[in-house]
């Protein structure tokens, strides 16, 4: 009898060791993988990425402070006119800011003797963002088993997202949502050692990342409404003395209020140069002008379920389909639940004050995407911060595993879209007529140079790197003009082309690139490749044949000196 019992402890302990091997060796794969894919985020950030996936990435921060640091020439936009200002200066100061200002001191000690070009003008502030884009896999790794997911498989979905390789390494304010919210949520989210809930001590630090996310972006609150929830029911649960739960509430108020006076304080200093007479508080200039329909239906009217059915799925693919379906059945048991205990008299059931882990992330999930639904401007990127409870949900119970290979395919697919294709000729066409201005050549012999940019993107100018002194570059964007008044300013310019030392460049998609022809001017070519316009997206019958090349490209059109009609 002593024998069998000794040989069922044997058989137990090898099969105990066989799902410990497997289990080790899984985790050291999942390490590596990570670690790779966090290689491939630092590495393809200062390849540099070429896609160019909105004029907010260079307009709501690098592009202000370019001219304001560096004294370069650049658009300023909207949201930062001293009348009426939408967007704080602080998170621009704080990162394309003190990139500019380290580039600018390097070059003044003559420690880089170029320091500022159009590169470091790119990388320098997607460097800063990539370096923080890591608090994402931080907060993923702490949170990862409060929420009853595995850090190592939430963390190989977080890095091998499309999203956080190119999203999250761009100078977006939703990236800075996004890392707000994530440190939002392990301030909110602890645990002893024993698993039980720990007593929230974060008030003050909660206080000033909510007021600082609100600044940043006011959909921020959006975002920390179930946060904030929670943490509200741990210390309502947690708490015995009236007093003790007082404190708590009160030094998140006071934290909040002193934060929200910094930002008061230095928007003011910042966008009054003379007098301060009055105070600039942004966020309630940007909900005045965000609340007006006819303001937003300027940006683009959508359908308000367009996050739900088309931005979701086009930022994450399988995993939001899978929330969805998950969204659907919770709802579904809890109001079952609800049911029941109408007819009990028990109560209603605990969503949030003992979360199961799955439901409570569901809600961090499906509650901001609601709100921001309520908005008739809905865009992908504005759905970027919710990548954070979307990969712990899925990476609990399994759920993603199966679908690993769509995965894999969908985000390489978003990697190539985004990260290269999506207007990826403009900043390569930046790049070259930086060089070119700012040739030899150019330098000797001052040239004059007129850019003309149609059916792209907004240009930043300040990959340019023209001083604002200088007025031998002109500038002129386009946008989306017509045939008709695209010819006449071009023809407009060649009747003027008479300097010998003036050069006119038309910089144009390949889609559109007939249009020019048909002005009846003469011009020389250089094609930079690839550039996926979709505002003026290739024609599938061209892309099978032989001109596809043309049509994935942009053109850079040199006119002749000449002009002569073709």
């Amino acid at each position: 009898e002593a024998s069998c019992l000794a040989s069922v402890r044997n058989s137990a302990a090898s099969r105990s060791r066989a799902v410990i091997v497997p289990w080790a060796g899984a985790a050291m794969v999942a390490r590596a993988l990570w670690a790779l894919l966090a290689a491939l985020r630092a590495g393809w950030c200062l390849l540099p990425q070429s896609g160019y996936l909105h004029p907010d990435e260079f307009f709501q921060a690098p592009e202000v402070m370019a001219g304001d640091i560096l004294n370069l020439q650049v658009y300023y936009p909207w949201e930062f006119l001293s009348s009426s200002p939408c967007r704080t200066a602080v998170f621009p100061l704080m990162t394309s800011g003190v990139m500019y200002w380290l580039i600018k001191s390097l070059q003044q000690l003559d420690i880089c003797s170029s320091c500022i070009n159009s590169y470091t003008l790119l990388v320098s502030p997607r460097l800063l963002f990539t370096i923080f884009s890591f608090i994402l896999d931080y907060s993923v790794y702490r949170l990862a088993p409060f929420w009853e997911a595995d850090p190592w498989k939430a963390l190989v979905l977080l890095a091998g997202s499309y999203v956080t390789l190119v999203f999250y390494t761009r100078t977006f304010t939703n990236t800075l949502e996004g890392l707000l919210f994530a440190l939002l949520m392990v301030l909110v989210s602890s645990r002893k050692s024993s698993g039980s809930s720990a007593e929230p001590t974060s008030s003050s630090l909660i206080g000033v990342i909510t007021t600082a996310g609100f600044f940043n972006r006011p959909t921020f609150l959006a975002f920390a409404l179930m946060p904030l929830l929670y943490w509200t029911s741990l210390i309502v649960d947690s708490q015995k003395s009236i007093k003790t739960l007082i404190n708590h509430f009160l030094k998140f108020i006071l934290c909040a209020c002193f934060t929200a006076f910094v930002f008061i304080t230095a928007d003011t200093f910042y966008f009054t140069s003379v007098s301060l007479d009055n105070l600039y508080i942004t966020p309630f200039n940007f909900l005045s002008y965000n609340l007006n329909p006819h303001n937003l239906a300027l940006h683009g009217s959508h359908p308000r379920v367009t996050h739900f059915t088309v931005n979701g799925v086009m930022l994450f693919g399988i995993l939001h389909i899978l929330a969805i379906g998950a969204g659907f059945k919770m709802l579904k048991k809890y109001v079952h639940q609800l049911m029941l205990l109408r007819w009990c008299y028990r109560g209603l059931p605990g969503l949030l004050v003992h979360p199961e882990g799955s439901p409570a992330l569901l809600l961090f999930y499906f509650v901001p995407l609601a709100f921001l639904s309520l908005f008739s401007h809905q865009e992908p990127r504005f759905l970027i911060p919710l990548i954070l409870p979307l990969v712990l949900f899925s990476a609990s119970a399994n759920r993603a595993v199966k679908w690993k290979l769509l995965i894999v395919l969908f985000n390489l697919l978003g990697a190539l879209l985004f990260g290269c294709l999506h207007q990826g000729g403009l900043i390569p066409c930046l790049f070259h007529l930086e060089q070119l201005i700012h040739s030899p050549v150019s330098s000797s012999h001052p040239q004059h140079y007129t850019l003309l940019f149609a059916h792209t993107y907004m240009p930043p100018r300040s990959l340019l790197n023209i001083k604002k002194t200088d007025v031998h570059v002109e500038v002129i964007d386009m946008a989306g003009a017509g045939e008709e008044a695209l010819c006449q300013t071009v023809k407009q310019r060649a009747s003027n082309f008479t300097c010998s030392d003036c050069h006119i460049f038309i910089i144009i998609p390949g889609t559109v690139r007939d249009t020019i022809t048909k002005c009846g001017i003469s011009f020389n070519e250089t094609l930079i490749f690839p550039h996926l316009s979709m505002e003026d997206p290739p024609q599938i019958s061209v892309l099978s044949s032989g001109n596809w090349k043309s049509q994935l490209g942009l053109y850079i059109l040199e006119l002749n000196r000449d002009h002569q009609s073709l």
